[in-house]
């Protein structure tokens, strides 16, 4: 898999995850294009790292990402060491995404990217998370991929719904925080 700057990512052999097309991964980024150097980036179900290496390449000053597979957490980590800069930081956590969001709570992003399994039984249980906890930043945002099949995105207070995009089969839902950044247009 190639990323930003044509670098080589280490990838996992068969299905064990499904990595973000990278039709969707260059749309996000071009839809969060000048919010990226410099960011707190959040990568939830983030398999071996592909989102937030991309985030890294384009200058996040903080990349933090919880995968439950301790492989993809190894290939991860490999991922960031060899794209981020003395300058960035990054941090690889092993666990359940909604128990390991408790230990974040002290922290805030101003992107997070979260890309459960489709069929996964985990979209309200983490969003809800990142509400109680107060995860993203004031005028962060935080986008959900998914499968329409599967999932159809809703609001939890106070996080609101601020743009949809469709490529393919795969979706994504934009939140913010409910009354933030009222300028935005979607």
């Amino acid at each position: 898999m190639r990323i930003y700057g044509n670098r080589q990512l280490k990838t996992l052999p068969g299905l064990e995850t499904r990595p973000t097309p990278a039709r969707v991964r260059e749309a996000v980024f071009n839809i969060w294009q000048g919010a990226i150097a410099q960011c707190r980036w959040l990568d939830l179900c983030a398999g071996t790292g592909a989102m937030g290496a991309e985030a890294l390449c384009r200058g996040a000053s903080l990349v933090v990402g919880i995968d439950i597979k301790g492989k993809a957490c190894s290939i991860m980590q490999q991922n960031w060491q060899y794209v981020a800069q003395p300058e960035q930081t990054f941090q690889v956590v092993r666990g359940n995404v909604v128990g390991r969001l408790k230990t974040l709570a002290d922290q805030q992003f101003d992107r997070i990217y979260f890309d459960p399994p489709y069929a996964s039984d985990l979209y309200n249980p983490v969003l809800e998370a990142i509400a109680h906890y107060q995860l993203l930043a004031d005028q962060g945002e935080l986008a959900v991929e998914y499968s329409p099949n599967y999932w159809t995105p809703q609001p939890i207070t106070p996080l609101e719904i601020c743009r949809q995009k469709v490529y393919g089969n795969t979706a994504l839902a934009f939140y913010r925080l409910r009354g933030k950044d009222e300028s935005f247009d979607p």
